[in-house]
């Protein structure tokens, strides 16, 4: 049984099977597999036709038990642009369950709300500074480059995947409603697969 994410960056093809695998490890929902993400631009996954097109796609594998669409907001407000998308997805998908989630403004968010566990690490500076509101900068790349060594540059296709493993989720969970989302929606698919977490969120994120 595999959960098929679909994803608008080459750094999210990697960075996002090792993130729902660390969901899947977290709810013991171990026969869930992640398969590898589909990848389409993000004026293809706005609009109903190509979304839709993509979402066929994936549907194809026998095996496919979920479908997940997960891209960055960046302007779009998730609450109003995710259920449209949402709408069109589950109307292509068929009796396959599929979800639509977006990070605000961008997965780099996530990040800063985890900038404590990521310090030293991956050229972040030692003393990297927590951002008070994570989700508010409509630049989150730019500004984890501001807790970078100097010199060094964050680039989603060489530390996306590398920080996704480091990554605190509890401390994520707490500080990012859209990453909240992402936890509950996946509880949801997995459910919906027939592999439904006994307790879900992990009871000491929501203590």
């Amino acid at each position: 049984m595999i959960i098929q994410p679909i994803v608008e960056g080459q750094g999210e093809e990697a960075a996002v099977p090792l993130l729902l695998r660390r969901l899947r490890d977290e709810a013991q929902a171990w026969s869930l597999e992640i398969a590898r993400p589909h990848r389409r631009p993000r004026t293809q996954l706005v609009k109903k036709d190509s979304l839709q097109t993509a979402v066929r796609l994936a549907a194809l594998d026998r095996n496919c038990v979920a479908i997940l669409i997960l891209f960055d907001a960046d302007d779009d407000c998730p609450k109003e642009l995710a259920p449209t998308l949402e709408g069109w997805a589950r109307e292509a998908a068929g009796r396959i369950p599929c979800a639509v989630v977006m990070a605000n403004r961008e997965y780099e968010a996530w990040f800063l709300a985890s900038i404590e566990t990521l310090r030293g690490k991956a050229a972040i500076l030692p003393d990297a500074t927590p951002h008070p509101s994570p989700e508010s900068p409509r630049d989150a790349k730019g500004e984890l480059d501001l807790r970078m060594l100097h010199g060094a540059s964050y680039s989603p296709t060489v530390d996306q995947a590398s920080l996704t493993a480091l990554l605190d989720l509890e401390i994520v969970y707490r500080n990012c409603r859209s990453f909240r989302k992402l936890v509950s929606t996946f509880g949801e698919l997995a459910a919906a697969s027939g592999v439904a977490p006994a307790v879900w969120p992990p009871t000491a994120w929501i203590s």
